[in-house]
């Protein structure tokens, strides 16, 4: 069985070509192929591309806990990198359904080395994040975690965040909050943790735990959510930079609240999986 290796600023996936191997996306399958000493190592699978009627390509992004993924804004550039390199998308622009809505992608270098991602439109109304209790919008509010009353902004952006703006950010409380974040009562589905760091109008800095996968160097539906809870409470404008461990992501929020995601994607290995690893699976 063959796969493709990409990164997105560290954050990196498998793809697996759904036309072309055999894979069984089991749970079980899934967490052994994602582990860094048992299998190939990365943070998730990208799956397909399933050719659908209306011109999309529908793919599938599995967590490297097994867990399947709504959407993910480094997934989808390094999926659409795949698209271009396998022959699949022929066109600079193409639509990419996801099983948090549909986005438009663009190709912006000769290479396809740099996309551009309509993300779509954010949320921060409870039902639709979700967050339980009583319907709210969930801008700057508490939030009690590991005995600490932090305040949250959350939303969707076709997966949940939450995003919690604080005077200087780390990776060290990323780690020490994150897993209680994301098994929090409030959040039924889980959902994904920025710390935010505004460094001025049109610059921020994140630190991310990523639902289903742990600490993570780059997110990019993290940096459009984290971009678009700081614009929601007046700390910065709707073009900036999204600074993390593994690199920079450019985010424009729209005038008709749609989210556009710039950002590289680079190769990392093409291969075949040995024989000992592929009697493993299901």
């Amino acid at each position: 069985m063959q796969f493709h290796k990409y990164h997105g600023l560290g954050n990196d996936y498998i793809v697996i070509d759904r036309n072309r191997e055999r894979f069984n996306p089991t749970a079980k399958n899934i967490r052994l192929v994602c582990h860094r000493n048992y299998g190939i190592g990365s943070d998730g699978i990208l799956y397909g591309p399933e050719l659908l009627a209306d011109g999309s390509f529908g793919l599938r992004i599995f967590n490297p806990d097994g867990s399947e993924a709504e959407k993910s804004g480094n997934g989808i550039r390094i999926f659409s990198r795949y698209l271009v390199e396998a022959g699949y998308a022929k066109q600079r622009s193409f639509t990419l359904s996801t099983l948090g809505g549909r986005v438009a992608v663009m190709v912006l270098s000769e290479r396809a080395d740099l996309f551009e991602v309509d993300m779509g439109t954010v949320t921060f109304q409870s039902a639709a994040i979700p967050v339980s209790g009583p319907p709210r919008e969930m801008v700057d509010q508490p939030l009690e975690v590991v005995g600490t009353t932090y305040r949250a902004t959350c939303l969707s952006i076709g997966n949940p965040h939450c995003v919690i703006p604080l005077p200087e950010v780390s990776r060290e409380l990323a780690l020490a909050i994150g897993p209680a974040v994301e098994q929090h009562p409030l959040f039924p589905h889980k959902i994904n943790l920025q710390l935010l760091q505004v460094i001025d109008r049109k610059r921020i800095r994140i630190e991310i735990w990523e639902r289903g996968a742990g600490y993570t160097l780059a997110s990019g539906s993290s940096s459009c959510a984290a971009a678009c809870a700081a614009h929601r409470l007046g700390l910065v404008d709707s073009e900036l930079t999204v600074e993390m461990p593994g690199g920079s992501i450019g985010i424009a929020i729209q005038p008709d609240g749609h989210v556009l995601m710039t950002g590289p994607v680079a190769g990392v290995a093409r291969g075949e999986l040995a024989d000992d690893l592929e009697a493993a699976l299901e």
